[in-house]
């Protein structure tokens, strides 16, 4: 009790309507009865380690869901708020094939590209990490209410704010720290070149964190972020293989030097680009000869939504080539 007095008299947050400090105390007491809710106090055993390494690390946070996942390996992945079909489709592709490979995603729970990238990542099987710019006990957006559900029900929402914290213009650039400070490398995905996504990226690469970007048309004002990006140092990325080819290494040594749990001891073993069983069932209906989603949906018996997404992902990777008229036809495996 005496930890989080402390870390609530500390926390002088914009736009926060004071409350007597018992009163305080005590909402945050009955929020954490819950056995969902946590506060990790800076310095005590389950507080995220590549958070811990930063100079200005929260004294504090508030998680809703499980409060191990903030200690696994981690992509962040950010954009816009008002994305491209195709920028949103990336985002939601990346994540899944990602997550489904061992990564945690996290983002900021934002309409656009965060709420692609998580959604992608629970439809990938994988875990996600909302940093929120408000108190937990607040829904923001609201249109990502049923969402952020979702969310904690397999992953957390973290903040360093307390509870009853509306939201606030200066919260989000504190946000966006933890954003990136959580993870091993930031993913931008359609970025103004005024944007919130832009302060992530320059803050992961000050906290010395990979940063890496995908490219998009010249003719496109969300993608011009991205391609300043590039311009600077950032990595570009076409596919989620050129991920993995910075990130495993790094991914393998957290595993190793964090606390070993069940879930730590999974994320470390399925962290590998291979494809899974249904992606493989679909190479091998496809094979060298052009053919339509029709066709592969009669072949595998997967579903129309299901064969589109895998054929989207397959086409990111390399894997497969798309033909005029719809059809699609497998690469030749070099050498």
């Amino acid at each position: 009790m005496e930890e989080l007095k402390t870390w609530l008299a500390a926390a002088r947050v914009p736009g926060f309507h004071a409350e007597c400090q018992n009163s305080l105390l005590e909402r945050h007491l009955r929020w954490l009865e819950h056995p969902a809710h946590h506060f990790l106090r800076y310095g005590s055993p389950g507080y995220p380690p590549l958070l811990a390494n930063l100079p200005d690390a929260p004294a504090g946070l508030l998680v809703r869901g499980d409060p191990d996942v903030l200690s696994l390996p981690q992509l962040a992945i950010v954009g816009s708020r008002n994305p491209t079909r195709a920028g949103h489709d990336i985002a939601r592709q990346f994540a899944a094939q990602l997550a489904r490979s061992g990564l945690t995603i996290t983002s900021g729970l934002a309409i656009g590209i965060d709420a692609a990238a998580h959604r992608g990542a629970i439809e990938g099987g994988g875990r996600t990490v909302a940093v929120c710019g408000t108190g937990l006990d607040i829904d923001y957006p609201r249109a990502n209410a049923a969402l952020s559900e979702e969310i904690a029900s397999g992953g957390a929402l973290v903040s360093e704010f307390p509870l009853g914290t509306p939201a606030s213009k200066s919260n989000f650039p504190r946000r966006n720290r933890i954003i990136s400070g959580l993870s091993l490398g930031t993913l931008v995905v359609e970025a103004a070149v005024r944007s919130g996504s832009l302060i992530t990226a320059r803050l992961a690469g000050e906290q010395g964190r990979e940063v890496f970007a995908i490219t998009g048309s010249i003719r496109n004002p969300v993608a011009r972020g991205c391609q300043k990006l590039i311009r600077d140092g950032g990595q570009l990325v076409e596919t989620p293989e050129d991920i993995f080819a910075q990130l495993g290494p790094l991914a393998a040594t957290l595993a190793f030097a964090t606390p070993v749990t069940t879930e730590t001891a999974d994320s470390a073993a399925v962290f590998s680009p291979a494809l899974d069983k249904g992606y493989e069932i679909l190479l091998d209906a496809l094979g060298f000869e052009p053919a339509s989603v029709d066709v592969l949906i009669a072949r595998t018996g997967l579903k129309a939504d299901e064969v589109a997404s895998m054929l989207l992902i397959l086409e990111l990777e390399a894997c497969i080539d798309a033909c005029p008229g719809g059809l699609y036809v497998r690469r030749p495996v070099p050498g």
